[in-house]
C-alpha cells in the first residue's frame, strides 16, 4: 500500500520463468478506477510471452447490492456486454432494468472498461475462453456477449528484452450515459496523450488527499518514516469519519443558507435577509458576530452548531456486510461541492476530539452539537448528521435492527471537549450557565419504570410508534428542529448549560450500584459488541471511572464561578433533590464495605428518582416552569458523588493491582442486590488510569500489574483486550454436573 493509502500494489515473482508481474489499483476523479499492470523480464535473455490480463465479473449499471446478493442468477440473464472495436471500450449494461412491473424500463446507462498501452490486443468480454487459453487453444475477440458475467480481458503476445518491462492500464468507470461513452471513445481513438492525462489525474487526486490530511496536521517529518506514515494514516482515518473543515474558518454562504433552511424553515425565513447580506465567503468570527447581534435563541443555537465539514462518512468496518457508507464530496448531477458529515455518535465525537486540536475555534460548535443531540433522560441517539440526528427503529424483516442507547464513553467524549474549551478559553463555559440556548433531542424511546427494569433488565425500552410518526411529520414540516423536544407551552423547550450537564450526570448516577459501577440497562452494550451479553445484568466500572473524572472537572469549574444560582426545570430539580437525599442518607455506609441489602436500598433511592422523572416527562412533558438551583447544593452533590465513586473504585481494586472493568449484578430478592466479578479487561485499566483518582504509586502498580497479567503479549510487547481463554468444546456446553 502506498504511504498515502490511496494505492495498492500486488506483485508476484516467478523465479523459474525469470518474470515479475505486478498490478496496482489507483483512482481518478475524471476517469474512475485505474488498474496499472507491468511485466518485467528479470533474465539475461529475451523472452516471448503470451498472456491474458484484466478484470472479471464486471457488473452492469443498475444492479444494487441487494439485487446482486439475492438474485445474481437472474441478474446474469439480463447482462449484455458489448465492445466498441475501434476504441476497445467495453460496455456493460442490462438488456432492461430489472423490475416486476407491467411497464417499459430501458437501461440507458452502463458501466465501462477500456485500456491503454497494450497495442493490438484481443479483447474478451467474458471469462468463457480462459480454459481454452490455458490449454493452448486459439481464442477469438468477443464483441457481444449476452447472459454471462462481464469481464474485460486483454490477450496479447509480448517480446521482452533482458531487464525490459511492459506497462499497460485498464480503466473502469460507472454510471455512464451514451454521450459520455461516445465522447470517451473518440478521445481514446484520437488522443495520443491520454495515458499521460490519466497519470496526471491520479497524481492530482493524491495531491488533493495530501492537502486534506495536511489540513488536519497529518504531515510530519522525523527520522522514522514508519512513524510518519502511521501518523498520516491515523489522521486520514480520523477525518474520513469525522470530516475535515472545507477552508479553515471560512464559510461559504450558499452552504450556510442550505443548512439553515433544512434545520428550521421558520428561522430561515425570519433571518433570510440578514444571511443574504453576508458576503459570499465569510469567517466563523463574522458568523458569531451575526448570531450574537440577534436575540433569537434558535438562530443563535443553529449558528453555534454549524460546521462546514466535508469528507466524512458514517463509521463502519467494510468487512461487516451490514455496513454501508459513502464519502460524498461531489454532486453526481452537476459536480458541485458537497459539505456534509454523519457518524455514529460514539465515533464522530471521538474523531472531533482530535480535529479540535487543529481547529480549536470550532470546539464550541462540537460541544453544542453534542449537547443538543442528547435526550432529557440523558442519552444520545445513535447517529448524528449535519441535518440533525437519527434513531434506530424496529424493522420486522431485518434481523439486525434493534433499539437502545449506548452509554459507553458518552461522559469521556463530552468531558474531553469541556476540558479543552476550559483550557482554551477559561470562563467560556461559565458564560453559558444562564443562557437558555440548549435543547433536548426528542427520541421515540421510553425507558420503563424502575420496578420493570429490575424484573426484566434486558427488556427496558418501549418504542413509541405514534410519537415516532409525529416527530417525522413535524420534522418534514419544520426541518431538523422538528425532532427537538417541546414543553407544554413551547414547541422547542430550551434550557441552559448547567441543566444539560446535570441531566447527563443524573442519568448515570440514577443507575449507580454501590461497589459495582453504572448499571447497563438500556438494551445496548458498552464499548464494543463483545459485551452484548452484559446488557441488563452488566455493571460498568469503565463508565464510573470516567464519571469520577467528570465530577472532578465540574467541581473545579464551579469553584471558579461567582454565580450563586441558576434556573433549571422544575422536574429536573426534583430528580436532583431525590438523588441528593439518597446520597446524604446513606453516606455513613462509605466507611466500610456495603452489604447486599444496603446496596439495594441505595439503588432503590437513586433508581426511583430517575424513574419518577422520566415517567413524568413521558406522560405530561416539561411544564416549562423553572426553579432556582443553588450552586452550593450542586457543589455538595458533586462532592458526595465523588465520595461514592471513589469508594467504588477502591472496592474494585484487584489483588493483582489491576481494576475491574465490568461486573455482574444479581437481584437476589426484593431486598438484596449482589455483585460478582469478571476477568480483567484492558479497557478497565485505561479508564482507571484516566479517572484521576489513582495516586502515582497506584498507577505504577497498575502498569506493573498489567505486564504481569494475562493481558500482556511479550512477543508483541503489547496487550490483549481480554485474556486468551480456553473455551469449552461444544459437547461440554449445556450440561448438568
Amino acid at each position: 500500500k502506498s504511504i498515502y493509502g490511496n494505492k495498492i500494489r500486488f506483485e508476484e515473482i516467478n523465479h523459474d520463468l525469470g518474470l515479475t508481474y505486478s498490478y496496482q489499483w489507483n483512482t481518478s476523479n475524471v476517469y474512475g478506477f485505474v488498474r496499472k499492470s507491468s511485466l518485467r523480464n528479470d533474465g539475461k535473455d529475451p523472452v516471448s510471452v503470451e498472456l491474458i490480463d484484466g478484470i472479471q465479473n464486471v457488473l452492469p449499471f443498475g444492479v444494487g447490492g441487494d439485487l446482486q446478493n439475492r438474485q445474481s442468477n437472474l441478474v446474469d440473464a439480463y447482462k449484455r456486454s458489448e465492445l466498441l472495436k475501434k476504441s476497445g471500450l467495453g460496455i456493460y449494461a442490462l438488456s432492461a432494468i430489472i423490475v416486476d412491473k407491467a411497464e417499459p424500463s430501458e437501461a440507458l446507462k452502463a458501466n465501462i472498461a477500456w485500456s491503454l498501452g497494450m497495442e493490438g490486443a484481443t479483447r474478451l468480454l467474458s471469462s468463457l475462453q480462459l480454459n481454452q487459453f490455458r490449454k493452448g487453444m486459439p481464442i477469438h475477440e468477443e464483441t457481444d456477449v449476452k447472459a454471462e458475467k462481464g469481464a474485460y480481458l486483454l490477450h496479447s503476445q509480448l517480446k521482452l528484452a533482458s531487464e525490459a518491462d511492459k506497462e499497460w492500464m485498464i480503466v473502469a468507470n460507472v454510471n455512464q450515459d451514451h454521450v459520455a461513452i461516445a465522447e470517451l471513445s473518440k478521445t481514446i481513438r484520437d488522443d495520443d496523450g491520454l495515458m499521460k492525462k490519466v497519470e496526471e489525474d491520479i497524481a492530482l487526486g493524491t495531491d488533493q488527499l495530501i492537502k486534506l490530511n495536511a489540513a488536519s496536521d497529518g504531515l510530519q517529518l522525523t527520522r522514522d518514516q514508519l512513524r510518519d506514515t502511521r501518523h498520516f494514516s491515523n489522521t486520514l482515518f480520523n477525518i474520513m469519519r469525522g470530516g475535515i473543515f472545507d477552508d479553515n474558518y471560512q464559510i461559504e454562504k450558499w452552504d450556510f443558507k442550505k443548512y439553515l433552511s433544512k434545520a428550521n424553515k421558520e428561522v430561515y425565513q425570519q433571518f433570510e435577509k440578514a444571511v443574504e447580506a453576508l458576503p459570499e465567503v465569510f469567517s466563523l468570527s463574522q458568523l458569531r458576530e451575526l448570531s450574537d447581534g440577534h436575540a433569537d435563541k434558535d438562530f443563535k443555537r443553529l449558528c453555534l452548531e454549524y460546521m462546514p465539514l466535508k469528507f466524512s462518512r458514517r463509521h463502519g468496518d467494510p468487512s461487516r456486510p451490514w455496513n454501508v457508507f459513502s464519502i460524498n464530496t461531489r454532486d453526481e448531477t452537476d459536480g458541485s461541492k458537497i459539505l456534509d458529515y454523519e457518524g455514529n455518535w460514539r465515533d464522530i465525537f471521538q474523531n472531533w476530539e482530535a480535529l479540535a486540536l487543529s481547529y480549536p475555534s470550532f470546539i464550541e460548535s462540537m460541544i453544542h452539537k453534542f449537547l443538543n443531540a442528547t435526550t432529557f433522560d440523558g442519552y444520545n441517539p445513535y447517529r448524528v448528521t449535519k441535518d440533525g440526528f437519527d434513531w434506530e427503529i424496529i424493522e420486522p424483516d431485518d434481523p439486525w435492527s434493534y433499539i437502545g442507547y449506548w452509554g459507553d464513553h458518552q461522559l469521556i467524549y463530552l468531558l474531553k471537549f469541556l476540558e479543552f474549551v476550559e483550557d482554551l478559553a477559561p470562563g467560556r463555559l461559565e458564560s453559558y450557565f444562564d443562557q437558555d440556548i440548549f435543547v433536548y433531542a426528542n427520541v421515540p424511546y421510553k425507558i420503563k419504570g424502575y420496578e420493570d427494569l429490575l424484573r426484566h433488565p434486558k427488556d427496558t425500552i418501549e418504542f413509541d410508534d405514534t410519537l415516532d410518526h409525529a416527530i417525522r411529520q413535524r420534522r418534514a414540516k419544520l426541518g431538523a428542529d422538528g425532532a427537538l423536544l417541546g414543553s407544554k407551552g413551547e414547541s422547542i423547550y430550551r434550557v441552559n448549560f448547567v441543566e444539560k450537564i446535570l441531566a447527563t450526570v443524573l442519568a448515570k448516577i440514577s443507575n449507580f450500584i454501590p461497589e459495582g459501577g453504572i448499571w447497563m440497562n438500556t438494551q445496548r452494550p458498552e464499548w464494543n459488541d463483545a459485551n452484548n451479553a452484559l446488557v441488563g445484568n452488566g455493571v460498568s466500572m469503565v463508565t464510573l471511572y470516567y464519571l469520577r473524572r467528570f465530577l472532578d472537572f465540574l467541581k473545579g469549574l464551579l469553584s471558579k464561578t461567582d454565580t450563586g444560582k441558576v434556573a433549571v426545570s422544575h422536574e429536573l430539580l426534583a430528580f436532583f433533590k431525590g438523588v441528593l437525599k439518597t446520597f446524604e442518607e446513606h453516606r455513613y455506609l462509605l466507611d466500610g464495605n456495603i452489604n447486599d441489602a444496603d446496596r439495594k436500598r441505595i439503588l432503590d433511592g437513586l433508581g426511583e428518582a430517575g424513574s419518577d422523572f422520566r415517567q413524568r416527562i413521558y406522560k405530561d412533558a416539561f411544564s416549562g416552569n423553572k426553579d432556582e438551583l443553588s450552586l452550593q447544593d450542586l457543589q455538595k452533590f458533586i462532592d458526595l458523588g465523588l465520595e461514592y465513586c471513589e469508594h467504588a473504585i477502591r472496592a474494585n481494586r484487584r489483588s493483582d493491582k489491576l481494576y475491574h472493568a465490568y461486573n455482574l449484578m444479581t437481584v437476589e430478592n426484593e431486598d438484596e442486590v449482589s455483585i460478582s466479578y469478571l476477568s480483567e479487561m484492558l479497557e478497565g485499566q485505561v479508564a482507571a488510569l484516566s479517572s484521576g483518582y489513582l495516586s502515582s504509586r497506584e498507577s505504577l502498580e497498575l502498569l506493573d500489574g498489567l505486564k504481569a497479567s494475562d493481558l500482556f503479549r511479550a512477543d508483541q510487547y503489547s496487550y490483549l483486550l481480554y485474556p486468551n481463554k480456553d473455551l469449552p468444546l461444544f459437547a461440554e456446553k449445556n450440561t448438568i454436573p
